[in-house]
């Protein structure tokens, strides 16, 4: 009997089908991907697996068996028993699925005791030694600290130990790695694998990142609009696509050996320059440098590229950039000149466009205060120049009067860039602009951007953590930790012959779509991390 079958599964919420007639098996002890964009139904399936659609008002149909146990037809505590006991969930977000108020050990004791029927002594010894087993340091100290007391990793690695604790047949990791950085994300992966070689669990891996899924799984099922589009081991569905939708959404991903094709249009002139910018926050002895002498040089034309991970100072660098923060010593010169405060010459586009926009004006009314900002009091030519910048941006005129809401991710992104171009500038602060959005709707920023660099002859600043997407996009890349340049330079010899021990371990993360490629990559992380 497989460990997980589902047959001809369908979901549906009032007239929306989240999940069309979906059926897979996977075998114990073996992972398979479940791969797909925003609204593709694999959380949705995800849940299905454990019967957490009931009571939500979801109609469910088809077969879910999952460790022998007919999820349909089970009783609540049938399910009860299932649930961290056979099998166990991993979510996105592990603030919103940990207590804040109880200890991080205490609610893995919890877990242990409500399935194991285990004294209050033997679950607290569960709970750290699941904690110790996913790599918590000191982890019976750190099994009475407090959910914000631990960082983005380690509190995903909390979870992973929740869901351990039981010793279930089968792990659902839906989303595991989204909100990390791309080493902890490489940590989290690693040790998802480790744990499957020495326990024998199966894992159903949830993702729209196919890199992501590409080094951990055995199997790739591709979803589009609720059905498998595809269906395969990851050798053959990555490195052989049949379908036209696998197809598209691979060519979509950046890939980290992948150049930026060069159209000559970068100059020597120094349009913006950061002179030993240093930037500190807090008083007394909580006093720290975020950004700490950093120097650099934008050009007309080119794209420079800032990566790094959280806490690495590149958005406070940004923020100083475009004149939203002051440096506490050093200066910012636009065209050779010392710059203070914001000028229209320098724009940002912002990482959440949600928050960026008010949700009480429409979006027209929105990319229009530059031009009001400006001097523009003529309504008919405010309306008419927003109506260009929509559709220059590839929108809609008629998308003027619409809100915020209304919009998907990426249109609104697309909306942000629009209100940057308002004010006609030079250079551009692209503040992990892409980050939050689906690998096709990237790629159609990304090309955005490009296509008005060239129209425009725009110098770009891109902020993000995903070295893929940085090289893609790069003339030339800062690498930066704990507030410091750590490697600067044209990307290629950046991503080619890395010089900084930092920089070659950020490239030893990146996923890879190629399975023997990521295990050759697991390989060099583990070396680098004994050495």
């Amino acid at each position: 009997m497989s460990l997980v079958e589902v047959t001809d599964l369908t979901v549906g919420f009032g007239p929306l089908s989240a999940v069309d007639g979906l059926s897979f098996r996977l075998e114990k002890g073996a992972a398979l991907g479940l791969v797909g964009e925003s609204g593709s139904g694999k959380s949705t399936v995800a849940s299905a697996l454990l019967g957490l659609h009931r009571g939500t008002g979801a109609v469910v149909g088809g077969a879910v068996r999952v460790a022998g146990t007919d999820v349909q037809r089970a009783s609540d505590d049938e399910l009860r028993r299932l649930r961290g006991g056979k099998a166990a969930m991993v979510f996105q977000d592990p603030l919103s699925s940990l207590d804040p108020y109880y200890a991080v050990g205490d609610q893995i004791a919890e877990v242990y005791r409500v399935h194991v029927k285990a004294s209050r002594r033997a679950a607290r010894a569960r709970a750290v030694e699941v904690l110790d087993r996913v790599g918590i340091p000191d982890a019976a100290r750190r099994a009475r600290s407090r959910p914000h007391e631990f960082s983005g990793g380690m509190r995903q690695r909390a979870l992973i130990a929740m869901a351990l604790a039981c010793e279930p047949d089968l792990l659902i990791a839906d989303e595991p790695t989204t909100a990390l950085d791309v080493t902890v994300q490489a940590q989290i992966l690693d040790l998802l694998h480790t744990l499957r070689e020495e326990t024998g669990m199966g894992l159903l891996l949830v993702t729209h990142d196919v890199g992501v899924a590409a080094g951990s799984v055995d199997e790739i099922l591709v979803m589009r609009h609720g059905r498998a589009v595809e269906h395969g081991p990851v050798a053959s569905v990555l490195g052989a696509p049949g379908e036209t939708y696998t197809q598209e959404l691979l060519g979509a991903v950046p890939r980290v050996d992948a150049s930026r094709e060069s159209d000559g249009g970068v100059s020597d002139e120094v349009v913006l320059e950061a002179v030993e910018l240093r930037r500190e926050f807090g008083h007394g002895k909580r006093q720290f440098a975020a950004v700490d002498d950093v120097s650099l040089a934008i050009h007309r034309g080119e794209t420079l590229g800032i990566v790094g991970e959280s806490g690495s100072g590149k958005t406070t660098l940004g923020r100083m950039l475009v004149g939203l923060l002051e440096p506490t010593t050093g200066a910012v010169r636009y065209e050779g000149r010392a710059q203070s405060g914001v000028s229209p010459s320098v724009q940002m586009v912002f990482q959440d466009p949600v928050s960026s926009l008010n949700p009480r004006r429409s979006v027209g009314e929105s990319i229009a205060d530059p031009l009001r900002a400006r001097g523009e009091r003529d309504e008919g030519r405010i309306r008419g120049r927003v109506r260009e910048l929509l559709e220059r941006v590839g929108l809609e005129a008629a998308h003027y009067d619409r809100y915020p809401h209304e919009f998907s991710g990426g249109q609104r992104q697309r909306v942000g860039i629009a209100r940057a171009l308002a004010a006609e500038p030079r250079v551009i602060v692209c503040d992990e602009p892409v980050s939050a959005l689906d690998v096709t709707t990237q790629a159609q920023v990304v090309a955005l951007l490009g296509d008005l660099q060239r129209e425009l002859g725009l110098a770009l600043v891109f902020v993000a953590h995903d070295l893929a997407v940085v090289r893609q996009v790069s003339d030339r890349v800062a690498v930066m930790r704990r507030g410091r340049i750590v490697e600067y330079g044209p990307a290629d010899e950046v991503y080619e012959s890395p010089q900084d021990p930092y920089t070659k371990q950020l490239l030893a993360a990146v996923p890879a779509l190629d399975p023997e490629v990521a295990a050759r990559r697991r390989t060099a992380r583990r070396e680098l991390t004994a050495a």
